[in-house]
């Protein structure tokens, strides 16, 4: 029988445009092509064993290239953990020949293992640490070490193997702990891989993989494309129950309004399900490439404090490390950079511009009622406050402190952590007419970050060497009562505290934290609501500026950003207001 095709169905994929290169498209569709076999890919098997990121291991791996691949445009990608599974250079043959996918080059490695060191013991296997952990260390590997070592080989016949470095041209996909795996190397660099293929998915209690569904709903949503596949009689064992979670992740990505597909059967842990689908998978997660996959609407929670279209935005680079971001009466945006010892100024248009070419190691910060910025200074262990002019005046000194709030009346908190490990984490409380007293002592491991409520009933302090920020009922003298762990704070699988730093609050009663996991916004019953990260993965603290108190700026290392929210900032320096009740 012979096809006839119009000429639409002729015309050639459009290209994604990648690092100036374009990913090379599906090849040329006819009726003689479409008939015919389609052509063998080459499969090419090597060993890798020079990984730092997991030293010591060795692991085999295939990269699949199709007949398509010229040797000249980069390829889109696609990786799959455990090995060759689900018939994938099969697979990819036809659906590359049929223009269902982009020409894509394949690479599937398996799981590290660190041989014995004698005949008689056995390796160490590295399946479950590299593929049930969260972190990014696994995408580290991949991005840094394998993908390298794939675009130093060659084809047989000497095609150069080029392949995109665009997570929009790239795909990644396992089975059960590869598909968790998976989903985390895109979780984690979703500019990296941004279609993710699960089988049986292990999003469970083995290594943290169980966390996912409450982060998927909390963080601000990545460009993720995620087809999910799972059967009622998979495993219900001490880790948890398989079946469970991956429904309960996938109503977590609806939730959040990520491009989401799922198929549910009746298998078990096998991959018969999942081989059998992953044709219908590869070409459900490639359908409209290279138009780039777009981010999910996100929570009711981040709608309400989040801008459509709104994103970061860079202020300024090129620091030793910023601190200390504060807001004066008219909103104008002051920062220190502590390792270069200067504190820079936001212009109107969002630009940085140095104020005080010595800060004497200005820290923490904030504005006080009469337009002086008050700062902690590490260079010799006072607390000093800066006039319009640039002129300091000591208001304490003798000891070193991080962070500081100016209440309303003119007091300041400071907190004192005791930096050298062995004195005593403190807060104290300098009153307007200058008396200095230490108001708490103990308990906090590291005080950092401070600030108070809205209503300046309450004071809020990080505890950055635990998962917590306290809260302390304010006494008309100054003093602290009714201490107690309020916040609790999402802690990452890779360290051991959350690192709250820098607080903020809005008018509506919010609690602003920067921590290691990037802004986590708290309502006032003290529960996690939304996670914004920062386009670099680095925050110490946070402000509220601009002529409406309305654009977040956050310092993050060696750079600056600025975004434009929807919420109202409450600087603490003027005078109190009262937010609605929480609800409980």
């Amino acid at each position: 029988m012979k096809v006839v095709l119009s000429v639409a169905a002729v015309l050639l994929a459009s290209c994604a445009v990648v690092s100036g290169a374009r990913a090379q498209p599906a090849t040329e569709a006819t009726a003689e092509t479409l008939v015919a076999s389609p052509p063998t890919g080459e499969v090419i098997q090597r060993e890798f064993a020079a990984s730092k990121i997991y030293p010591g291991t060795t692991r085999n791996y295939w990269i699949y290239v199709p007949a398509q691949y010229d040797g000249t445009t980069p390829a889109c990608v696609h990786i799959q953990q455990d090995g060759i599974q689900c018939n994938a250079p099969q697979v990819f043959d036809r659906l590359i020949h049929e223009r269902k996918m982009p020409v894509t080059i394949g690479v599937f490695v398996t799981p590290g293992r660190v041989p014995a060191g004698r005949p008689d013991a056995l390796d160490r296997f590295n399946r479950s640490h590299e593929y049930d952990r969260l972190g990014g260390d696994y995408a580290r590997f991949l991005l840094e070490e394998l993908l390298p070592a794939v675009e130093q080989q060659k084809a047989s016949d000497g095609r150069s193997l080029l392949l995109s470095h665009s997570g929009n041209d790239r795909s990644i996909g396992g089975i059960s702990s590869g598909a968790v795996c998976a989903f985390t190397a895109a979780w984690e660099r979703p500019d990296a891989f941004t279609r993710v293929f699960s089988g049986i998915g292990t999003y469970v209690g083995l290594q943290g993989g169980d966390v996912y569904p409450t982060l998927v709903r909390k963080v601000e949503p990545k460009p993720i494309r995620v087809f999910l596949e799972d059967g009622s009689n998979d495993l219900n064992i001490y880790g948890g129950d398989w079946w469970m979670a991956n429904q309960t992740l996938e109503r977590a990505l609806t939730f959040a309004g990520y491009d989401v597909r799922h198929v549910w059967g009746d298998g078990g842990h096998n991959p018969a399900q999942a081989t059998e689908l992953f044709p219908e998978a590869i070409v459900w997660l490639w359908r409209d490439w290279p138009q780039p996959v777009a981010r999910g609407a996100g929570s009711p929670q981040l709608k309400e404090i989040l801008l459509p279209g709104e994103d970061w935005r860079l202020v300024g680079e090129g620091y030793k490390f910023t601190e200390g971001p504060a807001a004066n009466a008219r909103g104008e945006l002051f920062f220190n950079d502590v390792g270069d010892s200067k504190t820079w100024r936001v212009t109107p248009d969002w630009q940085a511009e140095l104020w005080l070419a010595d800060s004497r190691r200005g820290d923490g910060q904030n504005f006080g009622p009469d337009g002086r910025l008050v700062a902690a200074s590490g260079a010799d262990q006072t607390i000093l406050a800066w006039d319009p002019s640039g002129q300091s005046t000591t208001l304490a000194r003798g000891w070193r402190g991080n962070d500081l709030v100016v209440n309303a009346s003119g007091g300041i908190y400071v907190t004192a952590p005791g930096w050298d490990g062995t004195s005593p984490s403190t807060i104290h409380f300098i009153t307007p007419e200058g008396v200095d007293t230490v108001v708490h002592t103990g308990n906090l491991k590291f005080s950092n970050g401070i600030c108070l409520s809205p209503d300046q009933s309450l004071l809020y302090v990080a505890d950055s060497r635990s998962r917590w920020v306290w809260s302390f009922v304010v006494q008309p003298d100054g003093s602290l009562a009714q201490k107690q762990k309020f916040f609790h704070l999402h802690v990452p699988d890779t360290a051991d505290d959350s690192g709250a730093d820098g607080l903020r609050v809005d008018r509506d009663g919010r609690l602003w934290v920067a921590t290691r996991m990037g802004i986590q916004v708290c309502d006032q019953a003290g529960r996690v609501n939304c996670i914004i990260p920062t386009p670099n993965g680095k925050v110490s603290n946070l402000c509220f500026g601009g002529p409406n108190f309305d654009h977040l700026l956050a310092t993050c290392g060696d750079k600056v950003f600025v975004r434009k929210v929807k919420v109202t900032g409450a600087p603490n320096f003027l005078p109190p207001t009262t937010p609605a009740k929480p609800k409980l």
